[in-house]
Order: C-alpha cells, then sequence, then structure tokens
C-alpha cells in the first residue's frame, strides 16, 4: 500500500550519521541522494523506501506525536542489533527489545528515538513454528560441530 515514508530532520548529513549504521543493521542502505536535502534508503536504488528530508518548507523538522516508523526485521538478532547501533550514534531508548504483547502474542520489537525525535521500530512476528524451527536449526548446527553418537560408540568399542 505505501510506497515510501519521510522523516523531517533538521540537518540531512547529522542523521544520515546515525541512519547510515542503524539502518544498515536491518540490511538497508543508502539508494538516492539529493544533498543537502535528503537521503533515500532501502533494498534497492529503484526502491528508495525511507527517506530523511529538511522539510518541504523550509521550517525546522518536528517530530509527530503518536507517529512512528517501524522497519521489518529478519530475526530477534537483528532487532537487537537495530537498538543497539542507534543507543552507539546517539538515539535515545523507547523500548527495549522484547516481545509487545499488547501487539498481539506473536510481536517482537524495539523502539529509538532518533536525532531528531523521530520515533523509530524494528519489529517481526515470532511466530511457534519460527520458534521451533530456529531451534531446530541450532540444535542441527551443534550436532555438526561435535563427534557423532556413532564415531563415539566405535572408539569405545575398541
Amino acid at each position: 500500500m505505501l510506497h515510501h515514508v519521510s522523516v523531517g530532520v533538521r540537518d540531512v548529513e547529522r542523521a544520515a550519521k546515525f541512519y547510515d549504521p542503524v539502518l544498515k543493521t536491518l540490511g538497508y542502505r543508502r539508494v538516492m541522494e539529493f544533498l543537502p536535502y535528503g537521503i533515500g534508503y532501502g533494498e534497492t536504488r529503484e526502491r528508495p523506501e525511507f527517506w530523511i528530508q529538511v522539510p518541504h518548507n523550509q521550517q525546522p523538522a518536528s517530530s509527530g506525536n503518536g507517529v512512528h516508523v517501524a522497519f521489518l526485521a529478519k530475526s530477534r538478532q537483528f532487532v537487537s542489533n537495530f537498538h543497539d547501533a542507534a543507543l552507539k550514534q546517539g538515539g535515545s531508548n523507547g523500548g527495549e527489545p522484547g516481545p509487545r504483547p499488547d501487539y498481539g502474542p506473536s510481536y517482537y520489537g524495539a523502539f529509538i528515538y532518533d536525532l531528531d525525535g523521530n520515533k523509530i521500530e524494528a519489529m517481526l512476528r515470532v511466530t511457534v513454528k519460527t520458534v521451533a524451527k530456529q531451534a531446530t536449526k541450532r540444535r542441527t548446527a551443534s550436532k555438526r560441530k561435535t563427534p557423532s553418537a556413532k564415531k563415539a560408540k566405535k572408539k569405545s568399542r575398541r
């Protein structure tokens, strides 16, 4: 339904120093620039989906009360990386990474405020099936790293 979302910032280059490393944690990068007015982020140049920009009317940027932008993350670790990077870049905590039962039983997210007060979120929906699948992958990976039971039995027979 949406083509792109923009947030107003006071200084695009200052905001980019915040957003470049923060959005990188989710797999996004600068894909379009109209400096000093705006920068578009996305996965490909054809789809700049998130913009930071000086307001069109050249008035000071202000954050909207109740407005926030949520980025889809690939895993809980991506959510944590996003949150950590935002705090490291000078953003402020709007909500630690974790479940958000008020948003539904499978909602997991973290909230931050950027340098201009815009509320930004990284989130994903974690289902029981997804969690079980991730646990199975971890068990399988750990089995590959240790000697197999068959090898251990052969050694014990000798």
